[in-house]
């Protein structure tokens, strides 16, 4: 009996670990970003992207020196396979929770004030309690792409959330206008808003939106809002940095209470206009938020339940 002719070779099924990696890619947009969120090399990332290529004999990524961007096909394989890949991985998180203990990495980001004034010193007991959850922490005050860029929480003060996060408030939070005694000896006190047109302001950097300020009375039905041009010596893009500035008597600054709290309870700032309440800057409350899922990882509902208890009463 003769034995069959061995089938013909074709194209190399495609790994399905490679697929999950082109749906990271099209997030990210970066072979360096995919890497780090896989805990793969680049040149892993590169060769992977390669060979799944080579199995579905076209194009799949369109690469140049600044930028990637998926291909007709890629674009249309990542969004048949994304909503697999992502009930899987929502399954895993789910079987995973039933353990004994919360375990896993979180990557979370939070503002640079914030984060070392507030988040960092509840951190060692939260790490002691659960042994089995590790964590990554960047400290930025850019507006991080939560999904894009891998992070699986976010602390951040603002008004309201964005309705494509799950979010979770932690506090109140409020805008304060400070200046040092000694910049008031020198240069006055002022009675009003408009006042602040004569007087040395530090303006965080934001654009356009940070050179003027917005201010209604306290106490007072929300009405129309007395909004005045604001210039002087500094802008910065941290509030820390508009702290010392404030401190060293350079001139009036406008400071979310996290970031000088400490400071104005030691009587080295002061509250200007205390009778008018800033708006529409910095945010009126602290949130957690994470990128909209059907289930949130057990490690980062405890993560923001701690949050939530440390941060409880402000600042």
């Amino acid at each position: 009996m003769l034995n069959d002719p061995p089938p013909a070779k074709g194209p190399a099924a495609p790994a399905f670990a490679d697929l999950h990696l082109l749906t990271i890619l099209a997030h990210t947009r970066s072979y360096t970003q995919a890497a780090r969120r896989l805990g793969v090399s680049k040149a892993s990332v590169s060769m992977r992207i390669a060979e799944l290529e080579r199995s579905a004999g076209v194009a799949l990524v369109r690469r140049t020196t600044r930028s990637v961007a998926l291909t007709e096909a890629g674009e249309q394989l990542v969004e048949e396979t994304r909503g697999a890949f992502e009930r899987i991985e929502q399954s895993f998180a789910g079987v995973r929770d039933l353990a004994g203990h919360p375990r896993g990495l979180v990557r979370m980001t939070a503002p640079v004030a914030l984060g070392r004034q507030h988040v960092v010193p509840t951190l060692a007991p939260f790490l002691r309690q659960y042994p089995e959850i590790r964590l990554e922490l960047d400290l930025s005050d850019r507006f991080v792409n939560l999904a894009q860029e891998g992070y699986d929480l976010a602390v951040r003060h603002g008004h309201e959330p964005p309705d494509t996060h799950v979010a979770w408030t932690l506090c109140e939070t409020r805008s304060l206008l400070l200046a040092s005694p000694d910049y008031l000896r020198r240069h006055g006190t002022p009675a009003q808003p408009a006042d602040l047109v004569r007087h040395q302001c530090l303006l965080y950097l934001r654009g356009p939106a940070g050179q003027s300020w917005s201010f209604e009375r306290e106490g007072r039905k929300p009405g129309e809002p007395v909004i005045v041009p604001v210039h002087g010596p500094l802008r910065a893009n941290n509030s820390e940095a508009l702290r010392e500035a404030v401190l060293g008597g350079l001139g009036i600054g406008l400071l979310p209470d996290f970031s000088a709290g400490s400071e104005l309870a030691a009587r080295q700032l002061v509250r200007v206009l205390p009778q008018w309440r800033p708006r529409g800057f910095f945010g009126e409350r602290i949130f957690a938020i994470r990128p909209w899922s059907a289930h949130v990882p057990r490690a980062v509902q405890c993560l923001v339940d701690h949050l939530r208890t440390a941060l409880r009463n402000g600042f």
